[in-house]
């Protein structure tokens, strides 16, 4: 079996940048199996796969030990490669997923434009034991969750840049993951993202995070457009809005790979 695939830095302005993703485009759905062997394979924090419907392409993605339930760095990554490779006479291309509903991602001069659900964080009465021991902070400091996500909120970007959080007890909340949050320098906020438990320690920009870290921001800073950044070690760049029950998060993306997965 003979699979295209293509490699695609999500949230970069250049290669080398923002957070990696493989895309997959399928003919047909394989079994679940053969999907994380392949996002094993790739070593990749995201694989997408793709299978093409009518007006539509049906979208997953894999880690490399599971499914996920919303990606938005592998969906910058897949309209990337639907509009620029697969179908460039399109303007925008409507993706549907299992868990997600819906996701349409339009050209916006040289940023794509995804439209995700809001999710509006709560406070964490009780944070589970060890997170902020987890994360080495001595801060006391404000937690919340969404969307299966705990959210730490520090008073500054030097914290987020220099946290080195221990992996192995950030592992056990599975299945939430870890958001860390600040206000930003040069941008309106940054923020870093854990989530061990899915095999991914650091993930270097994630778009689905800024689907609660847009709502938060949004109503601390009392405006509804925001330019964020991601400071992981590869870091990238995000343009984030909210629009009511959804996110507009606008990002660019840069092809690295095209080649063949012979099977």
């Amino acid at each position: 079996m003979q699979l295209r695939l293509f490699h695609v830095d999500a949230f970069a302005n250049k290669i080398f940048e923002g957070n990696p993703a493989a895309v997959c485009p399928l003919a047909t759905w394989l079994d679940d199996d053969f999907l994380r062997a392949v996002a094993a394979e790739n070593n990749l924090s995201e694989t997408a796969f793709l299978v093409s419907g009518d007006n539509h392409y049906e979208l997953r993605w894999f880690t490399p030990r599971c499914e996920v339930k919303l990606c938005g760095h592998a969906t910058l990554a897949s309209a990337f490669v639907v509009l620029n490779i697969l179908d460039p006479s399109l303007e925008s291309v409507r993706f549907e997923t299992r868990h997600s509903g819906a996701l349409t991602v339009i050209r916006d001069g040289d940023l794509l434009s995804m439209d995700f659900p809001a999710f509006h964080p709560k406070p964490c009465a009780t944070p589970p034991a060890g997170l902020l021991q987890a994360l080495r902070s001595e801060l006391s400091v404000r937690v919340l969750e969404a969307n299966e996500t705990y959210v730490a909120i520090y008073p500054s970007e030097d914290l987020l840049r220099n946290m080195q959080p221990d992996f192995r007890q950030l592992e056990p909340l599975h299945p939430f993951a870890v958001a860390i949050t600040a206000p930003g320098t040069d941008v309106d906020f940054v923020s870093r993202y854990f989530a061990p438990s899915y095999g991914i320690p650091e993930d270097p920009v994630t778009g689905s995070a800024h689907c609660l870290l847009t709502p938060y921001w949004s109503q601390r800073l009392a405006k509804p457009n925001l330019h964020a950044r991601q400071v992981s070690p590869r870091s990238g760049e995000l343009w984030c809005e909210l629009a009511g029950d959804r996110v507009i998060i606008r990002g660019k993306a840069v092809l690295t790979l095209r080649g063949t997965l012979s099977i």
